[in-house]
């Protein structure tokens, strides 16, 4: 146990607090920073976790526009998850860089002809919750998806 030494020139009973209110609002600025990007990161795995969603609704269960945007809104319980743009339906060929898109009646650089994809779209509005922090993520986070259904 620290006893203080009545003799001393010096006292130290202060110091601890001091120092505690310079660094307080040091920590709470990183514990709000940590706070905000988890909760981003949070949204974006939900928003990708729809277009999923609708993508494998689209795997299985072939083009359904009505389908596919219901498996986008009702993927992971947040109301405000939108499929926007709406799916799309498009033939493509496989390339290096991904799809790419070609007319149905095409031939693709293998000799073969193109595969019907679906493009599912979502997004979710981000609020910060402390605007000033100042970081750089995004109002509104979003995610797609293009699987080959034929």
């Amino acid at each position: 146990m620290w006893k203080i030494n009545p003799f001393s020139t010096h006292n130290n009973a202060g110091t601890a607090a001091i120092e505690f209110a310079l660094i307080a609002p040091v920590l709470l600025i990183l514990l709000a920073g940590l706070v905000e990007i988890g909760f981003a990161v949070r949204e974006a795995m939900m928003v990708q976790e729809a277009a999923e969603a609708g993508a494998s609704y689209a795997v299985q269960s072939g083009w359904d526009s009505t389908g596919i945007l219901n498996a986008v809104t009702t993927a992971t319980g947040a109301s405000n998850i939108d499929a926007s743009p709406a799916p799309q339906l498009f033939c493509g060929c496989p390339s290096e860089s991904g799809v790419t898109h070609v007319l149905c009646t095409a031939t693709c650089t293998d000799g073969g002809g193109p595969g019907q994809y679906v493009r599912v779209d979502a997004s979710i509005p981000h609020a910060t919750i402390l605007s000033y922090l100042g970081l750089p993520i995004p109002s509104t986070l979003t995610a797609h998806a293009v699987v080959r259904i034929q």
